[in-house]
């Protein structure tokens, strides 16, 4: 009796990382299956959908002259303090947002992989040209996007790259930007990209919308309008800072 006693007694220490290691499983399998990797998708993308929308309402200060912006620029380095040290606030952002860029990317090549495997065979019948032309988009727009954002970090965030020796100010942001859309190369390839973004969030934010499970019969019409207006209002917003610097209206 006593030896049936101790094999059914469990320690709890032993339970409780028996537990952890269930729940790392859980977890993990829920990362391996297609609804998974869409809902850390759509997460992801919501992540990166506000910041894209902050990115640009911070942008559209230029409109307000180089005092408006330069002052914004020093206002992210410097919030949270004194709790938190100069910029630190800032980097814990970048860090949270390499980490979504990451995991979004990573589980849209997964979900295009597992795709493909389901069906090694190309369909016998005429598929939805629409869908099909949305999914190249989204793949080709994603590399591009993955392009412009390296690029984006060299010239304007690190002035690596895109200027002169001597051109590119720290934190003088105005001056900055409006250096390097002069040089029509650069700008229209901002331009481009913000194309391609557009094309991204208006496919992107709708399915997003829908691994979510917020759509409805109802409102599905309304969404589908919703995500395009937020695409297009993005490009415009984006796209009116080069355009306008390399028309003159800013310099």
């Amino acid at each position: 009796m006593a030896s049936n006693t101790n094999l059914n007694l469990v320690h709890p220490a032993g339970n409780m990382a028996t537990q952890r290691v269930a729940v790392s499983h859980r977890t993990m399998a829920f990362w391996h299956t297609m609804i998974g990797k869409k809902v850390v998708m759509a997460v992801t993308g919501l992540v990166l959908i506000g910041f894209v929308v902050a990115h640009m309402l911070g942008n559209l200060k230029l409109f307000s002259g180089p005092d408006e912006i330069n002052a914004y620029s020093r206002f992210l380095r410097e919030v949270g303090s004194p709790e938190l040290a100069y910029g630190q606030l800032l980097w814990i952002v970048r860090a949270v947002l390499l980490i979504c860029v990451a995991l979004h990317i990573t589980a849209a090549v997964q979900l295009s992989r597992m795709s493909w495997a389901a069906r090694p065979v190309g369909y016998s019948v005429k598929r939805n040209i629409e869908t099909t032309f949305a999914a190249r988009v989204m793949r080709w727009g994603g590399v591009l996007l993955v392009g412009f954002i390296i690029f984006h970090l060299l010239h304007l965030t690190v002035g690596a790259v895109g200027f002169r020796p001597g051109q590119f100010t720290h934190l003088a942001v105005y001056q900055n930007v409006a250096v390097a859309f002069k040089v029509w190369p650069i700008a229209l390839f901002y331009i481009v990209a913000m194309a391609a973004l557009c094309l991204h969030l208006d496919h992107g934010i709708w399915s997003m919308l829908q691994t979510l499970g917020w759509n409805t019969a109802r409102n599905e019409k309304k969404l589908k309008i919703a995500s395009r207006a937020i695409a297009i209002v993005v490009f415009l917003g984006f796209s009116s800072v080069p355009v306008s610097i390399w028309a003159g209206w800013l310099h």
